[in-house]
């Protein structure tokens, strides 16, 4: 038995390692595709691999799957402010109250608990709260709702390995929100809905092939590389998502007539985990989640996803493992570098079809 076989029938904690790669940096995208719907698609069916086009979709579904959509906005939740002398710089990740958000903060060893950080504009917050993780709440002193401050002096927040290699500019602002973005929440776009469009849209629903949407804020903890050696190790920040009743029973009634339920990102695929029960249906669900699917997990929710290409050694590489197997991802990506695929929140997509759908 391989090692990689030991992991998946054995404990669920396993050494991060398992889940590196080498990735040159030239596969980073730095732009989306246009149009959206352009981007290449590695499909993995079953025992197949093919390489397709995001338009090629409406082929690659049946008529009765569903996919789920995250609905969430990403807000302009970086800000660059001062403490006195000392330049502080915060990323929101979540909502803790009205005007609370629990923020990562730059040069934290300037700030301490009731420091208050000027970020222009007329917009202002005390610090204070510190968590463990070195985390701090921001309270913004203003009877104004916080999402106004944010258009005021924040930006958007683009993924960090991004950033590291240009600047947010006014191209960002549309390009970093799909089409479905309404309840406005998130400091990460759920990325893989970035490929869609009308008329992809459209031509799924010609092809019999449904869709609807659920919200999940998605924090920027979803960026934070493990630094654990094992999985067991390694903390997740939690998220708020909501499923309504009305979207619950439409993904039962979708698996009751043999449709497959294919989510559309992680962010949808952790949430529909978290509202699912033991025998498969879908709960209404509103709260926190901080799920974490690692390799030996028993999906039972979702039986498809769609997602971007991940980070070496990242929860999301873990979540796309335990779906398809460690190594046929290991295979799968190798594959997408080679040939060329573009990585990460601007770039190419996956669709990943299971053998045994939602482990049934």
């Amino acid at each position: 038995m391989s090692q990689t076989d030991d992991v998946f029938n054995g404990p669920a904690t396993m050494n991060v390692d398992l889940f590196d790669f080498e990735l040159p940096p030239e596969a980073i995208a730095l732009r989306p595709a246009a149009p959206r719907d352009a981007a290449r698609m590695l499909v993995l069916d079953g025992g197949t691999t093919r390489d397709t086009v995001v338009s090629d979709l409406p082929t690659l579904l049946r008529a009765g799957d569903c996919l789920v959509f995250n609905d969430t906005r990403v807000i302009p939740a970086q800000l660059e402010g001062t403490r006195g002398n000392a330049r502080i710089g915060a990323t929101l990740h979540k909502r803790e109250g009205p005007h609370r958000w629990r923020a990562f903060i730059r040069n934290a060893k300037r700030l301490r608990d009731g420091d208050r950080i000027d970020f222009g504009n007329a917009v202002t917050a005390m610090a204070c709260d510190r968590a463990q993780d070195g985390s701090f709440a921001l309270d913004f002193a203003s009877d104004e709702p916080v999402e106004l401050l944010l258009e005021r002096a924040g930006r958007m927040p683009l993924p960090p390995y991004i950033a590291a290699k240009r600047p947010t500019d006014a191209r960002d602002a549309e390009d970093y929100q799909t089409m479905f973005a309404r309840e406005a929440g998130a400091v990460a776009a759920p990325t893989a809905a970035l490929h869609f469009t009308p008329e992809l849209l459209a031509a799924l629903g010609h092809a019999g092939i449904e869709h609807t949407t659920l919200t999940l804020h998605v924090g920027a903890g979803t960026f934070l590389p493990v630094k654990a050696d094992d999985t067991d190790d390694h903390a997740m920040h939690a998220e708020w998502g909501r499923i309504d009743a009305a979207t619950a029973d439409r993904l039962n009634a979708v698996r009751r007539g043999g449709g497959r339920i294919v989510a559309v990102g992680t962010t949808s695929l952790r949430l529909i985990e978290s509202a699912a029960q033991a025998d498969g249906t879908i709960a209404p669900f509103e709260g926190d989640t901080a799920i974490f699917i690692t390799p030996g997990y028993r999906f039972k929710g979702i039986d498809g996803l769609m997602t971007n290409f991940h980070l070496p050694r990242s929860t999301l590489f873990m979540l796309v493992s335990a779906l398809m197997g460690l190594d046929r991802m290991q295979a799968a990506y190798a594959h997408a570098i080679e040939n060329g695929y573009r990585f990460y929140s601007y770039g190419d997509a996956s669709l990943l079809l299971p053998s045994a759908p939602g482990g049934r």
